[in-house]
C-alpha cells in the first residue's frame, strides 16, 4: 500500500552533511507518521527521527536524543517526500539509514515495531 525509497546516502567526512529523501508511493502521507531509523553494524535498529505532518494534532517533530541539533526531518506532502538533512555528522552516525510509515501512530514512534512500511534502505558512512 504504501512503497518507500530511500536515496541521498554515500560517504563523508566528519564534520559533513548529508541529506536523505525518502520517496512515498501508493497513497498520500499526510495522515501518516513518517519516521526515520538506522543500523549500525551489530546493533539493532536505532530510531533517528519522526514527523506526524499534519495527523494527531498537528505538525510535531521528534528526535532521538544523540542526533538533536544535528539532524533535522522535514516534509513534502504534496510531493510525498521525507527529508533528514544530517549535518555535523560523526563516525558514530554511520549506518544502514531507514525509511518507515507509521499507518496507525499510538505514541510509539521510537520504535520500529510500531511502523508498517519500510523502504530499502541507503548507507551513510562517515570518517574520521
Amino acid at each position: 500500500q504504501v512503497q518507500l525509497v530511500e536515496s541521498g546516502g554515500g560517504w563523508v567526512q566528519a564534520g559533513g552533511s548529508l541529506r536523505l529523501t525518502c520517496a512515498a508511493s501508493g497513497r498520500p502521507i499526510g495522515n501518516i507518521v513518517m519516521g526515520w531509523f538506522r543500523e549500525a553494524p551489530g546493533k539493532h535498529r536505532e530510531f533517528v527521527a519522526a514527523h506526524n505532518g499534519v495527523a494527531y494534532g498537528g505538525p510535531r517533530t521528534y528526535y532521538a536524543d544523540s542526533v538533536k541539533g544535528r539532524f533535522t526531518i522535514s516534509r513534502d506532502d504534496v510531493k510525498n517526500m521525507v527529508y533528514l538533512q544530517m549535518d555535523s555528522l560523526k563516525p558514530e552516525d554511520t549506518a544502514y539509514y531507514y525509511c518507515g510509515a507509521d499507518i496507525n501512530w499510538g505514541g510509539d514512534t521510537q520504535y520500529p515495531a510500531a511502523y508498517d512500511y519500510w523502504g530499502q534502505g541507503t548507507q551513510v558512512s562517515v570518517s574520521s
